[in-house]
């Protein structure tokens, strides 16, 4: 009879995979939802490209698995490498992020942690369409980090490793999106 102990933390994930390349279908079943969530966050609408990215980003991730640095989150890893590859997808494209319009794609709003205040007050005061239709319309660089720490639950180190800006840099961009985000939300309820 062969015991073998449940695979847990990152880390362990990816010695596995490193040891057998099948254990990276783990690392896809971890990561498969969250980060897709993020690319649709990111304002990624058609569900094709949403494929595509995350297939590209899995396919990186296993090539690059072995240049990994372990001092680092594997995560913030992955997050970086899924963030990049949609910014290229939308410059490949010439386009901007999308807003949501279907009731599947409003629902991501409904996950939005509890503990985070910033993001309850604005639910509270808007509906999610238009808090989506805010968010799409910040400077990208406002809604990355934005996105990162409320949606994604990202720490102010983990968005430093993911976008590779310093954690000041961070901090500036979440405080500036947030003004951003109720000055846009402020506009709008004003010209109803």
């Amino acid at each position: 009879m062969n015991l073998v102990s449940p695979i847990k933390s990152d880390q362990e994930l990816v010695t596995a995979t490193l040891n057998d390349r099948h254990s990276f279908a783990l690392i896809v079943e971890r990561y498969q939802a969250p980060l897709k969530r993020y690319i649709i966050r990111l304002g990624c609408a058609d569900r094709c490209d949403v494929e595509d990215v995350l297939q590209e980003v899995f396919l990186k991730c296993y090539v690059h698995l072995n240049d990994y640095d372990s001092s680092l989150k594997f995560s913030s890893w992955l997050y970086r490498i899924t963030h990049n590859e949609t910014m290229s997808l939308f410059r490949k494209k010439r386009v901007r992020p999308v807003t949501m319009t279907t009731e599947e794609d409003l629902k991501l709003f409904d996950n939005i942690p509890e503990k985070t205040d910033f993001l309850n007050d604005l639910i509270k005061e808007s509906d999610a369409k238009n808090l989506h239709n805010a968010l799409v319309s910040l400077n990208e660089k406002y809604r990355t980090v934005i996105v990162l720490r409320f949606f994604e639950e990202k720490s102010y180190t983990e968005i430093s490793d993911i976008l590779q800006i310093p954690e000041g840099t961070v901090a500036t961009y979440i405080n500036r999106g947030k003004k951003q985000l109720n000055e846009i939300l402020l506009t709008k309820r004003i010209t109803r």
